[in-house]
């Protein structure tokens, strides 16, 4: 079974009408990306998926953090709509900021929408990841098993501090709720090599790999690291959607050693790549598809 751990839900059940287009060319260097994209485009772009993790980020100010144009409080229920669609094919996180007064509340509420993890932005919802009310907000999560996933690395949203995504902002998490079930996401980019020394420590800490195949020396380096330190069993796929799309992710995984040529520096094995497109996500997390959570 391949899944991706890492997609944004979408903006739009259907078409997405032109004046309502977003187009944002800071996230890839080779081209623009489009963040309004409608069920169809989603479906079309995860294909190369029996199963995708799907989310989005609770930010007080959604077009300039993420490119997407609906409005904070409706972006659990647009998750939790899109998941009921397809529940043999999706499953939903929740995103709430700890240090809003109705955190627990929220979380509560989305637990009865049926989504079964949560999606944090320390960077972009704006709070210190090891600040009282996130601490308590974890200790929440691994109480009820909700597994994590952390935006951690770079961004090139100027007002979203780098200093909250240090993958070893999450060794500290991690060191204070052992049971916790955590994705660093993007493998910590450019930071490849602390997220790997922290997922090998971690018994419940694991990396994806969503957006590094496209900066192939940040690719190839991390997943280097990841061979070397013998924890590539801790990567999950992730596609970023829509940023880059299931396929591209695969595939970019596959052309990890394409930038090898005309050297001797080490090849990342062709086993270790088809062990990370092939992981065992959910079981990893805790999770099952259709709306119940694996035991």
């Amino acid at each position: 079974m391949i899944v991706d751990v890492h997609t944004h839900t979408p903006t739009h059940r259907g078409p997405v009408p032109p004046d309502e287009r977003c187009v944002y060319t800071s996230w890839r260097t080779d081209r623009a990306v489009v963040t309004t994209n409608s069920w169809a485009d989603y479906d079309a772009a995860t294909s190369a998926a029996d199963v995708s993790i799907v989310f989005n980020i609770a930010v007080a100010d959604p077009l300039g953090a993420t490119g997407m144009p609906y409005a904070p409080e409706r972006t659990n229920d647009a998750t939790a709509e899109f998941v009921a669609a397809d529940p043999g094919r999706r499953i939903g996180f929740m995103s709430v900021n700890p240090m809003a007064p109705d955190a627990f509340d929220e979380a509560e509420r989305c637990r009865d929408l049926g989504l079964l993890g949560v999606k944090l932005g320390p960077n972009y919802q704006n709070f210190d990841p090891l600040c009282a009310e996130a601490l308590a907000f974890y200790a929440y999560c691994e109480r009820l098993s909700l597994p994590v996933l952390f935006h951690q690395g770079a961004s090139p949203i100027r007002s979203a501090p780098l200093r909250y995504t240090y993958p070893l902002v999450t060794d500290e998490v991690a060191l204070r709720f052992p049971e916790l079930r955590i994705v660093m996401a993007h493998m910590g980019h450019p930071w490849g090599k602390e997220t790997v020394v922290t997922i090998r420590k971690h018994p419940h800490v694991y990396a994806d790999v969503s957006s590094i195949y496209l900066r192939p020396w940040v690719c190839y380096e991390a997943l280097l690291a990841a061979v070397e330190w013998g924890c590539t069993h801790k990567l999950l796929l992730g596609s970023d959607f829509p940023i880059a799309d299931t396929a591209e992710a695969i595939a970019g995984l596959r052309g990890v050693n394409r930038i090898l040529a005309g050297t001797s520096l080490p090849r990342v094995p062709d086993e270790s790549i088809e062990q990370i497109i092939h992981a065992d996500a959910l079981s990893a997390l805790g999770l099952s598809v259709g709306g119940n959570r694996g035991r």
